[in-house]
């Protein structure tokens, strides 16, 4: 029986086809430990790349020896033993780009956290990518608003800067960078929560914040858990800025915050540690400053030829003791554009941010901020760190004159009014008209515990009876004398209907009641 013809053709064209070989290399693990693994015969290997092994675990290519191959696990399956077989991936790390990761929480490999479908995106990019040249780069000018009075007056934050915030535990430092993200809702600004190496509860309640706030339409969440292995730790704040450069490569202002660096350079540590790699200062590797330093040089504002987009970024580092001088806060002060800095002693009167606005620093300064703000925030700084000098001395128990009990009596005003609740973040113009009000004195007669309610009806005036001062300060106007007076009258005439207020009957103090 003959063949048909189509088969006859079918047959021949099996048979002239000869797959092309492509070599593979295929090394053995000698030993693995605790997120690490040591492998032979990879003589090809590049560093960072990706190598798979039999059980389907994951790892990089870290430390490339002449006889041994020092291997990070990603993504540990539990069943690797030594004498396994792993291979080269010829690839290295990347991770999943673009829009779809809005609203979602994921890993460093793109995958999803919360429950939801697989992420599908068109792109992956690399974790780890060179940050921009200088000379694509532009100023930094454009204000990123927080929401925060003391921050947004007296420490500025543009886009493209990067803001240290650093304090101990439970000082607000997490609550800080949310307040930042909340803020974002009307401003057009792209967020990414990167955490690294928290507790499974902590980021569950910021994750809740941000959905119960509708934060979460305009953010990608990235989680490196506690209980991941060190080297996904250590590679997810790269994985979260490739997410948030996709973004920025669009034209977009993206905000990225990190929480936080200090577990993230713990993980670093300890990975570099297994690998015997020669430790320093405090056990840390001797790269250990670069391994930040190539992560923060990546935060940019690109001029409208390379894109016009920007990305700020707000690393946030744990102290121990109030230690400013610390191996791990120090490196990162020097790399970053400015420091937030939170004091566990204002945390504990009950001043929430705990913003210590004497040793905070913005470089950036007041090129980054909305022209009204320099209306009030010279004399802000000015007037706050004479209270704090002269608060100091007063208790020594001295005699003071007049005047200095004046200053103090206005620091304390100005100290109240800085408290603001957590998920509160406040327009411009409001902060404008409250600080513009306390420092020039229109909060004097009104007694300390009645400070918030009196702050509340000042807002409410200016957001009424200002609103046409509102909208030229959010569009980057100056603050003219005219609606300095505008703003002031309209103070004073909200803290005229607050009652019942009597005047004390001891004319030095200065204090209503």
């Amino acid at each position: 029986m003959t063949k048909p013809e189509w088969l006859t053709g079918f047959d021949a064209a099996l048979n002239g086809y000869h797959p092309p070989s492509r070599p593979v290399e295929i090394g053995t693990v000698t030993a693995v430990g605790q997120g690490v693994a040591r492998v032979r015969g990879l003589p090809g290997v590049a560093a960072m790349e990706l190598v798979r092994f039999a059980d389907d675990s994951t790892g990089i290519a870290f430390d490339l020896g002449v006889a041994e191959v020092g291997v990070v696990l990603l993504r540990d399956r539990g069943g690797l033993r030594a004498g396994a077989t792993v291979e080269r991936t010829g690839r290295v790390l990347d991770t999943p780009v673009g829009a779809a990761l809005l609203g979602r929480v994921a890993n460093a490999l793109g995958e999803p956290l919360d429950g939801g479908d697989s992420i599908t995106t068109g792109e992956r990019w690399p974790v780890e990518r060179p940050a921009p040249p200088i000379l694509a780069r532009a100023p930094v000018s454009v204000p990123l608003a927080t929401g925060i009075k003391a921050v947004d007056a007296a420490i500025p934050i543009g886009r493209g800067q990067r803001e240290l915030i650093l304090g101990d535990r439970q000082t607000g430092k997490t609550a800080l960078a949310v307040d930042a993200i909340l803020n974002q809702a009307d401003q057009g600004v792209i967020c990414v929560y990167c955490a690294i190496g928290q507790r499974g509860a902590a980021v569950a309640q910021v994750i809740a914040a941000l959905r119960r706030r509708g934060a979460l339409t305009y953010s990608v969440v990235v989680v490196a858990a506690g209980e991941d292995p060190p080297g996904l730790q250590m590679l997810t704040p790269y994985a979260a800025t490739s997410i948030a450069e996709w973004f920025m490569t669009q034209g977009r202002d993206v905000l990225i915050v990190y929480d936080d660096l200090t577990r993230h350079a713990q993980a670093y540590r300890e990975l570099c540690l297994l690998l015997r790699r020669p430790p320093g200062r405090e056990a840390f590797p001797g790269d250990i400053f670069y391994l930040h330093s190539r992560l923060l040089e990546r935060a940019a504002r690109l001029r409208p030829e390379y894109g016009g987009g920007s990305l700020a970024a707000l690393p946030l580092v744990e102290t121990e003791a109030q230690n400013l001088a610390a191996y791990i806060p120090t490196n990162l002060i020097s790399i970053t554009d400015g420091q937030i800095y939170l004091a566990p002693t204002l945390a504990r009167k009950g001043i929430w941010p705990a913003v210590d606005i004497g040793k905070s620093v913005s470089r950036v300064g007041g090129k980054a901020q909305l022209p009204a703000y320099r209306a009030v925030a010279g004399e802000l700084r000015l007037a706050y760190a004479q209270f704090e000098e002269m608060e100091a001395f007063a208790r020594f128990g001295t005699r003071l004159d007049d005047a200095t009990r004046r200053t103090i009596d206005r620091g304390q005003r100005l100290r109240e009014v800085l408290k603001q609740p957590q998920y509160q973040p406040l327009p411009a113009a409001e902060q404008i008209a409250v600080l513009l009000a306390v420092t020039q004195g229109v909060f004097d007669p009104v007694p300390l515990e009645r400070i918030g309610e009196a702050e509340r009806t000042v807002r409410a005036a200016a957001a009424t009876h200002c609103a046409e001062i509102g909208q030229r300060i959010a569009a980057g106007a100056d603050l003219n004398e005219e609606d300095r007076h505008a703003l002031l009258a309209a103070a004073r005439a909200a803290l005229a209907t607050l009652s019942p207020i009597t005047p004390d009957s001891s004319p030095a103090s200065g204090r209503w009641q």
